[in-house]
């Protein structure tokens, strides 16, 4: 089953908020460690101009790292203004190429993440369709990007708001937006979450 149709869905839906960014807003910091809300909107459409050969110069100029290929792409497209980078997502609302992958799995998971990385901070928040959250969530478990059953392991994640649970362990329930934040590994999330393994949850998140 393709993704791509709520991958867009997801990437409309950023494209609401962002329109609506001032200045200051833009500027903010976001949850990704030093990054800024501009920041973050330039990392996650990074990628989507660059084609097979152009992505693969640069996870070797990367050294195969993940994290070093995303800063040199921020390097490489940080002069981008808030209006280009609003015209780059609407010639992509339909993620494409590396984004693309897993039939657009890869595409729904990092906006999604990236999207709440940007809207906790500034006070956005909003309910996420649960035929989006389901698939990102299993997505954020097992992408070779994230690995997040390595984070929670050991505790049952236990979603209050849709069916979806996973694990084994002492129970730690949340809304699904927060456990997807926290197998993700972003700091702060585990305070909203409740139960038996929460504090084994908390320590493995820095608090």
């Amino acid at each position: 089953m393709s993704l791509l149709p709520l991958a867009r869905a997801e990437r409309e839906d950023l494209r609401e908020v962002l329109v609506g960014l001032s200045r200051e807003q833009w500027q903010a910091p976001s949850l990704c460690d030093g990054w800024s809300v501009k920041d973050v909107v330039t990392h996650m459409l990074s990628y989507e101009e660059l084609g097979p050969r152009q992505l693969a110069e640069r996870f070797v100029r990367g050294r195969l790292s993940f994290d070093r290929v995303n800063d040199l792409r921020l390097r490489e497209c940080s002069s981008r203004t808030a209006p280009e980078l609003i015209q780059l997502l609407d010639a992509h609302l339909t993620p494409s190429g590396l984004t693309a992958g897993m039939g657009g799995a890869i595409g729904l998971t990092d906006g999604m993440i990236h999207q709440q990385d940007i809207r906790r901070p500034l006070g956005l928040p909003r309910t996420i369709p649960a035929e989006r959250l389901v698939p990102a969530l299993r997505t954020a478990l097992f992408a070779p990007t994230l690995l997040g059953v390595l984070r929670v392991r050991g505790v049952r994640l236990v979603a209050t708001d849709i069916d979806w649970s996973f694990g084994r362990g002492p129970e730690v329930r949340g809304t699904a937006e927060a456990l997807l934040m926290a197998i993700a590994g972003r700091r702060g999330i585990a305070a909203e979450l409740a139960g038996p393994g929460q504090e084994r949850l908390s320590r493995r998140l820095g608090g």
